[in-house]
């Protein structure tokens, strides 16, 4: 095939496809690769796929031949197709066969739950529902009782509240992977391990590399299904949860998302707040590990906190940083209920409940607020500060706001970082993430005090 300049693929020799977007047959091209590469970046105008071995198993697991595949390359390049793409596809695609797990993955708010629950009921088997939190537990029951068949009674809980198995099951990594010490075995991994599930859910899969979470590796089930926000990793080892789950099966920009309304619209700012002379010099003289803790705390992040609620009076506020002695200080400062690792379950369900009642319109939250907090009303969220350079948090906290509003408004996530410190470093390596889903951070430089 010559060049043909109508056509929006550029296709690489290293295996990577540059779709433009902007190009007459830019979603046909899209439709046509989508279901055996994979989305790695989708700026403003050029989006970037990559054919990977996971990408192509996927494919295959999908019963998509190989020659349908280079034909779609073919079809839609602008300029010759590299000759060892061809081949690279054609031998991957002789070496993976099917399968019938996987992982998906999309933002908070855009219906993980539901596509857990659809897989529930097409399997239609006993189910183990792995997640975080007994929050989180508590969250997956509700969803299962409101919008399934199934009676509260066959929903069963093993929890430090209640131990319990039925037809589904729902458990945290936590109580999976307890043990008295470290020599002793798993008490409680070693029941579920004599059961053979038809289905086990991996809720927030991300978080399943991390050795205390690799024990629940060998639960015997016939389908595993991991969800996540993001497989995004510092440690860069996504590749550990496709080992242990199965490959990626779905995957979109957040910003489609967005613009078919299946999350709410949303806006992200940064504000660089300075720090007195005096904590300057604190900062200067301090030792690495410390200047994080002082220009995290900088007092003058509550001042300018307390400006954004009364320019968001109307807001639903969830307030979230990653030093407790902080948001002590702010749950104080505002009048705001705060909700850490130390808050007792039934207390944090009664804040919770309050907020979705609209009896709350802010709450302060540690990290605990990172994951499987169910607010879909919340509107602006204020991070304080945040774990380093974490892309993972910065996804996660946003995803906080993007469930759908009933009247369709817009979200606000401010992220306020220290001017002139370590912190603005770390900033942009967290929205890394966020900006290859083509969000963009409106940066904004306050004043010396």
């Amino acid at each position: 095939m010559g060049v043909c300049l109508d056509n929006a693929l550029v296709v690489q020799s290293d295996c990577s496809l540059l779709l433009e977007i902007h190009s007459s047959r830019a979603e046909e091209a899209r439709e046509a690769i989508a279901p055996f590469a994979e989305l790695v970046k989708s700026p403003e105008h050029v989006h970037t796929y990559r054919l990977t071995p996971l990408s192509i198993w996927n494919a295959r697991a999908a019963g998509l031949a190989a020659d349908e595949m280079v034909t779609a390359l073919h079809e839609h390049a602008r300029y010759p197709v590299p000759e060892n793409v061809d081949q690279t596809v054609l031998d991957l695609a002789k070496r993976f066969g099917r399968g019938g797990s996987g992982v998906i993955v999309l933002p908070c708010g855009a219906g993980k739950t539901i596509v857990g629950l659809a897989t529930m009921e097409m399997v239609g088997q006993t189910t183990l529902v792995l997640t975080t939190s007994l929050t989180s537990v508590k969250q997956w029951r509700r969803e299962i009782c409101d919008k399934t068949s199934l009676q509260p009674d066959e929903i069963a809980e093993y929890t430090g509240e209640q131990k319990r198995t039925g037809p589904v099951t729902l458990t945290t990594y936590q109580i999976l992977t307890w043990r008295s010490d470290r020599e002793s075995e798993f008490p409680h991994l070693a029941l579920f391990r004599a059961r053979p599930w038809g289905l086990i859910i991996y809720d927030e899969v991300h978080l399943l590399p991390a050795p205390v979470f690799r024990a629940t590796a060998d639960l015997q089930a016939r389908r595993r299904l991991g969800l996540t926000a993001t497989l995004v990793r510092e440690d860069n080892r996504e590749g550990d949860v496709f080992a242990l789950i199965g490959p990626k099966r779905f995957d979109v920009p957040w910003r489609d998302l967005e613009r078919q309304n299946w999350i709410a619209t949303a806006t992200c700012v940064e504000e660089r707040i300075p720090m007195t002379q005096e904590r300057r010099m604190e900062y200067a003289l301090a030792n690495r590990r410390a200047q994080f803790r002082i220009a995290a705390e900088n007092p003058a992040k509550i001042d300018r906190l307390r400006q954004l609620l009364e320019q968001h009076e109307e807001g639903r506020v969830l307030v979230i940083g990653e030093y407790i002695a902080q948001v002590e200080a702010i749950a104080k400062e505002l009048g705001a209920p705060l909700v850490t690792g130390k808050t007792p379950q039934t207390e944090r369900e009664r804040i919770y409940d309050r907020f979705r009642r609209g009896e709350l319109h802010c709450i302060v939250l540690s990290k605990v607020g990172n994951f499987a907090i169910d607010l879909p009303d919340a509107d602006l969220l204020i991070q304080v500060s945040g774990m380093f350079g974490s892309r993972q948090e910065e996804a996660q906290r946003l995803g906080r706001i993007l469930r759908p509003k009933a009247d369709g408004r817009a979200a606000s996530f401010f992220t306020l970082v220290s001017r002139d410190t370590r912190k603005e470093e770390f900033a942009h390596h967290r929205k890394l993430f966020l900006t290859e889903q083509g969000y963009s951070y409106r940066v904004i430089i306050a004043d010396q005090p």
